[in-house]
């Protein structure tokens, strides 16, 4: 992805932006663990511009990353971050590409009813996935949820993994009006 410009625009109530451009890489496959009966977050748009605002900001050019701190809350589309602490790393050969969001401080990640939580999450623009981890559960409006030591859920595909431990969670069942025995 390339980062066309780094400068303060009011957008949403957000006073900086990020904005993206370019072709992802292919995300890579996942193997061997149990996955989340539906999608969660299908159908993201990985190109959209990225906006946040946090109650502190640094550049720090020379390790290629931007730190933001203090009631952070970032914004792809209609999916949200929201953390107590971010490390943006990019490469700046020619033109800046963000390659990586991590954030700390109880993370969440939301879109639409989807809630996902962790203690850190990872978001790997070049793989489209983000990786939430430490005490991680996905929700969905419907009553689902899920619970695990790690969660991996791919943009592409919108397919989420679970691992590290035990796994558990609840299933709604749709409800049934007619009488059947």
């Amino acid at each position: 992805m390339t980062l066309r410009r780094l400068r303060p625009l009011p957008v949403d109530g957000f006073p900086f932006r990020l904005t993206i451009a370019g072709t992802l890489l292919a995300a890579t496959a996942f193997a061997a663990a149990p996955q989340l009966g539906a999608q969660v977050f299908p159908g993201h748009d990985t190109n959209a511009p990225v906006d946040y605002a946090a109650d502190r900001i640094e550049l720090q050019d020379k390790q290629d990353r931007v730190v933001l701190s203090g009631n952070v809350d970032v914004r792809q589309g209609e999916l949200r971050l929201r953390a107590a602490r971010t490390v943006v790393n990019f490469t700046n050969v020619g033109s800046l590409e963000i390659q990586r969001i991590t954030a700390s401080g109880g993370v969440t990640v939301t879109r639409g009813d989807e809630r996902a939580t962790g203690d850190v999450g990872v978001y790997d623009f070049n793989r489209k996935v983000i990786t939430m981890s430490g005490n991680a559960t996905l929700k969905r409006g419907n009553g689902d949820t899920l619970r695990g030591g790690r969660f991996v859920i791919d943009l592409r595909s919108g397919v989420s993994s679970a691992s590290g431990g035990r796994v558990s969670g609840t299933f709604s069942v749709p409800k049934n009006d007619s009488k059947k025995d």
